[in-house]
């Protein structure tokens, strides 16, 4: 007798907006991540994508992966481009479609970063997203701003000096309507991110950890699990701030040590136990802050 399988109860919307047969590797946390934001954007969405990963799995004109229009915009450009876009609809009349600036690491904490920063003091009514995977993945794994402290890349092959930069407090300097964290482990909390940046004016901010298994050294199966490990150790906390106003969406405390997040990843292979101790130490101090601020 076969027993009939109950549907699982999700708050996920079904319609696919990304289609199958796109170029990523296995275990792309961009991808997933890509999918999930569409979702909880829906159809009335354009995408302005700089060079990166995505500016290859989005494929070329009229074969497209997204469900959604594309436009592929200058390296240094996404912000810039996203807010022409917006107001090229504003023209025609059209305040409904939302305009979604999609880049990576290195087109946002480094090559981009003045676009964004003079899109976000404007207060341009786009949605800047950064998929983060700490490295320029697409050009062959370089550091980028966004690549933490003690991590390989083909430019820091003894692991880089430099802290990660941090972005969030850079936006927030710019005082925007809304700033919030997501990774793909934690779906329904990333798609009600993007489905509350979509009902918000303004200039919108969105950091998705983005898990990348040949610049982070790990095995394809392993992109969720790294995801999940992220925020359960606090290294990535999810949380938003609305005009100031900072929500964390899950505890920091209690929290897993580290060492099970890097143990693993390649990337971290010249990592000594002092210096793990060291990331240990910031990543506290960071959740003991934040912790402090959501009250």
């Amino acid at each position: 007798m076969t027993v009939p399988v109950k549907p699982l109860k999700t708050s996920i919307p079904e319609p696919e907006l990304v289609s199958a047969g796109h170029t990523a590797c296995q275990g792309c946390a961009a991808t997933i991540s890509m999918r999930y934001a569409l979702k909880g954007l829906g159809r009335e969405t354009i995408v302005v994508i700089p060079a990166c990963c995505w500016t290859v799995l989005a494929g070329a004109s009229k074969r497209s992966t997204l469900g959604v229009p594309v436009l592929h915009a200058p390296f240094a450009g996404a912000a810039a481009t996203a807010t022409g876009v917006k107001h090229g609809l504003l023209a025609r009349g059209d305040e409904t479609t939302l305009v979604m600036a999609w880049a990576g690491d290195g087109g946002t904490y480094d090559i981009g970063i003045q676009a964004l920063s003079g899109a976000a003091d404007r207060d341009e009514d786009i949605l800047y997203v950064c998929y983060d995977n700490e490295a320029y993945m697409n050009t062959g794994i370089q550091r980028s701003g966004g690549t933490p402290r003690g991590a390989w890349t083909m430019t820091t092959p003894a692991g880089a000096e430099r802290p990660k930069k941090d972005l969030e407090a850079i936006l927030e300097a710019h005082h925007i309507p809304y700033l919030a964290t997501v990774t793909p482990a934690f779906a329904e909390d990333m798609v009600r991110k993007f489905k509350k940046a979509r009902g918000i004016r303004g200039f919108r901010f969105i950091r998705v950890l983005s898990p990348c298994p040949p610049g982070w050294k790990y095995d394809p199966e392993q992109t969720v699990r790294y995801s999940r490990l992220a925020v359960a150790t606090g290294l990535f906390p999810l949380y938003e701030v609305e005009e100031g106003r900072l929500r964390l969406n899950r505890p920091l405390t209690p929290r897993k040590p580290v060492a099970e997040y890097i143990q693993g990843q390649g990337r971290y292979r010249r990592l000594t136990a002092e210096a793990i101790a060291a990331i240990q130490a910031e990543i506290d101090a960071r959740c003991a802050a934040l912790e402090k601020r959501a009250g």
